[in-house]
């Protein structure tokens, strides 16, 4: 007998994939990041249908560096942010923190997230892209169609062995690692760092939801890069780094109301 707790797994991860399909060209699935649970329950209330936590906004809401959070505050957080509103939330894990495939979807499940994003480099090195799929495929095995996973691919950011590459180059080394990533079963990809300009280009050879990062209040619209072929968009810690200047200059003002004679 399937439990209520399983079911509502499922459905999450069900609700979660069909919002990546059949998108018109210009309407992405846009993807507001939370930072902890009350940015996760502002972007619900605003009515985005799903969510998606970014690392590196986490990281910075528990006091680390980027890349430097202990796993069991990140699946901590994480759980905390999927409670705290209705909608499906995927879950940024960075490289998996060393976590066997088995272990790793246990511990996404059992902090309620309907999908997850995992990144092929590591310590700053491209992984290599046959294995790395490998590992994805055994990821998505013991998720079956309980997870979505985004596959971050790195080539943009990370290609040291020719960085002044044209993107167009890069491009193509994105795609044939794309290739490997929905082979072993990864729902989406994500060339992260990759210009508007090459976004034609990569439509063209990715098969699938195509993530693309988009800048808060600069370069292309999320309708513009969704024209251009993205399927889903995502701001990484953009917001959380916004909502840090508010702050700021919230305190600032509070700061200068305490001493209005020291500005």
């Amino acid at each position: 007998m399937v439990s209520a707790g399983e079911n509502d797994v499922m459905s999450r991860a069900r609700t979660f994939r069909a919002l990546h399909h059949h998108r018109a060209p210009g309407d992405p699935l846009v993807l507001p990041g939370p930072w902890d649970a009350a940015a996760a329950r502002v972007f619900a209330e605003a009515g985005f249908p799903a969510l998606a936590t970014p690392s590196a906004g986490v990281a910075a809401s528990l006091g680390y560096e980027d890349g430097q959070t202990p796993a069991e505050e990140m699946f901590a957080a994480v759980a905390r942010i999927a409670r705290a509103v209705d909608v499906p939330v995927s879950a940024d894990v960075e490289g998996g923190y060393g976590l066997a495939p088995k272990e790793l979807v246990e511990r996404l499940l059992e902090a309620g997230v309907a999908g997850c994003n995992l990144e092929d480099s590591e310590h700053g090195v491209l992984k290599d892209p046959r294995a790395h799929a490998d590992w994805l495929a055994e990821v998505c095995a013991a998720a079956g169609e309980a997870l979505f996973v985004n596959a971050r691919i790195d080539t943009f950011l990370r290609d040291a062995g020719d960085p002044g590459a044209p993107a167009e180059q890069l491009a193509e080394r994105a795609i044939e690692r794309a290739a490997l990533y929905v082979a072993a079963g990864a729902g989406c990809v994500y060339p992260i760092g990759a210009p508007a300009c090459v976004l034609p280009l990569l439509r063209s050879g990715i098969q699938g939801p195509l993530n693309v990062h988009a800048l808060v209040g600069e370069g292309p619209s999320p309708t513009e890069l969704g024209e251009l072929g993205a399927t889903r968009i995502t701001f990484g810690p953009g917001l959380q780094r916004r909502a840090a200047e508010a702050l700021r200059g919230i305190a600032g003002q509070l700061k200068g109301q305490l001493n209005p004679g020291k500005g």
